[in-house]
């Protein structure tokens, strides 16, 4: 059946809309004719798709609905101008959101109302592929600030007698720092300012590499673990490239 009737009475079992829809005149695909057992095998869906599918491109966004959400993702229904659902996609569970999602029950519910992109269309297969975190800003981000929910707290770096950093690193951080200070063209790293997040996504440590160019020799990495971020500042000669090249080093080397 079309997305449309469970999307119009969502208070209704499958079951019961089908019944409601005895006596209705409805557009449908023969899907399967057996003639030794005299069945005909109808599909509202597939008939929705040939009457709709040719107004969908990959790049569109669409208001939609979740329809049913499982381990490797969620179904989610699309609302076309006319205000009804009449086509499904899947949105991966790598594209509901640009954190590590260890389940998308924890984010997505059946029945939310979500804004996605139209990524890939299989018109062969009738398959639309949509992604959620695509309309949000890459958390690859160039300051603590962008981060940080407005309403959590940031801390600034405060420095001890000897000038040097008093923030605790995040767990696995320290060494991860020892072995980028070995690597050719880092010449110093402190970690300079430190934010606490209301949520948290990951417990393991995610380095982030900041889009934004070096000032100078000066060079941001974001780190966050659980609530916590921190800002660390390298002093470098290395660009970008450069920095990404060091980092996939130290983290093949580091355990």
């Amino acid at each position: 059946m079309s997305p449309y009737h469970s999307c119009k009475e969502p208070q209704k079992t499958i079951q019961e809309i089908a019944r409601d829809l005895t006596g209705s005149v409805l557009s449908v695909k023969v899907i399967q004719a057996d003639e030794d057992r005299r069945r005909l095998i109808f599909s509202e869906k597939e008939a929705s798709w040939l009457k709709f599918s040719n107004k969908i491109n990959v790049g569109d966004t669409y208001q939609a609905k979740v329809g049913s959400v499982e381990d490797y993702g969620a179904f989610v229904h699309l609302r076309f101008p006319d205000g009804s659902y009449h086509l499904t996609g899947l949105v991966h569970v790598s594209e509901v959101s640009w954190d590590l999602v260890h389940d998308v029950r924890d984010i997505l519910t059946e029945g939310d109302d979500v804004r996605v992109k139209i990524i890939n269309i299989d018109r062969e297969k009738s398959r639309i592929t949509l992604s959620i975190k695509q309309l949000e800003e890459d958390p690859l981000l160039e300051t603590l600030d962008k981060v940080i929910h407005k309403d959590a707290s940031v801390h600034t770096n405060s420095l001890d007698s000897n000038g040097s950093s008093n923030i605790e690193p995040l767990p696995g951080l320290e060494t991860i720092i020892e072995e980028l200070l070995q690597e050719d063209g880092i010449y110093d790293i402190i970690i300079s300012r430190q934010g606490f997040e209301k949520r948290v996504v990951s417990q393991d440590l995610q380095l982030w590499l900041s889009n934004a160019p070096a000032t100078g020799d000066q060079f941001t990495l974001l780190a966050r673990a659980g609530r916590q971020v921190q800002e660390i500042q390298l002093t470098t000669s290395l660009d970008q490239e450069g920095i990404k090249r060091a980092l996939q080093r130290v983290l093949e080397r580091v355990p």
